[in-house]
């Protein structure tokens, strides 16, 4: 297998970690996590239109990845996606301020309780390779709800021909994963422990230098 090949598997193995495999179901709400990817709004949508949720969350301010592309806010570009796509604008709320997924969860589950919204389950909408940490941030700031985990249904390949930068993506892969692995024992999440497979095909990622979404002051490789 060459440098290539062993890349690109490797990134597939992290790929298919990330996702959950939870099956759709109906929830009381469906909450759609602010990023660069537009695709979530659209898969939020689709679960609206399928009866998963009778009311649709966005949260999201900007970031470095989105501040051009979404100068308005992520929530507020997904609540206009939404509306374009033909949902009314009761079924959908916004929350703008979240910088991070932990804030994602606590804006949100306040914006619930301010609006009188009970909440016993959510479907908890985000990019393919965010669903395992956003389930595992979400369980750990929101005890006593059932989180279904749902993204777009798209292979590795798939999502890196709609994004068009193999290398963003993979770096992304990484660092989802990374944030995994240390974000449990800094109390921002519960532990979803990662098989050694992974794990190695992660740190071959690290050496072959997809490290820019790395946490700082982290290696990224394990010594």
């Amino acid at each position: 297998m060459d440098t290539e090949e062993r890349t690109r598997a490797d990134a597939r193995l992290l790929w298919d970690h990330h996702l959950m495999h939870h099956e759709p179901r109906p929830c009381s709400v469906a909450i759609g996590l602010g990023s660069h990817d537009l695709g979530v709004a659209d898969t939020a949508v689709e679960l609206y239109r399928r009866g998963m949720a009778p009311l649709l969350v966005f949260t999201g301010a900007t970031s470095p990845t989105t501040r051009e592309r979404m100068p308005r806010g992520e929530a507020v570009h997904y609540r206009e996606r939404a509306l374009e796509l033909g949902v009314p604008d009761d079924a959908v709320l916004v929350e703008p301020r979240a910088r991070n997924t932990g804030e994602n969860i606590r804006f949100s589950r306040e914006l619930l309780k301010e609006a009188g919204i009970h909440v016993s389950s959510v479907l908890l909408v985000s990019k393919p390779y965010e669903e395992r940490r956003a389930n595992a941030t979400a369980r750990k700031l929101w005890p006593g709800v059932e989180f279904v985990s749902a993204s777009s249904p798209m292979t590795f390949e798939e999502y890196v021909a709609s994004i068009q930068d193999d290398r963003l993506v993979i770096d992304m892969l990484v660092g989802a994963l990374q944030r995994l692995m240390i974000y449990p024992g800094q109390g921002f999440m519960v532990a979803d422990p990662v098989p050694d497979k992974v794990t190695a095909a992660y740190e071959r990622l690290c050496r072959a230098g997809f490290t820019s979404r790395l946490v700082a002051g982290d290696a990224g490789v394990r010594r």
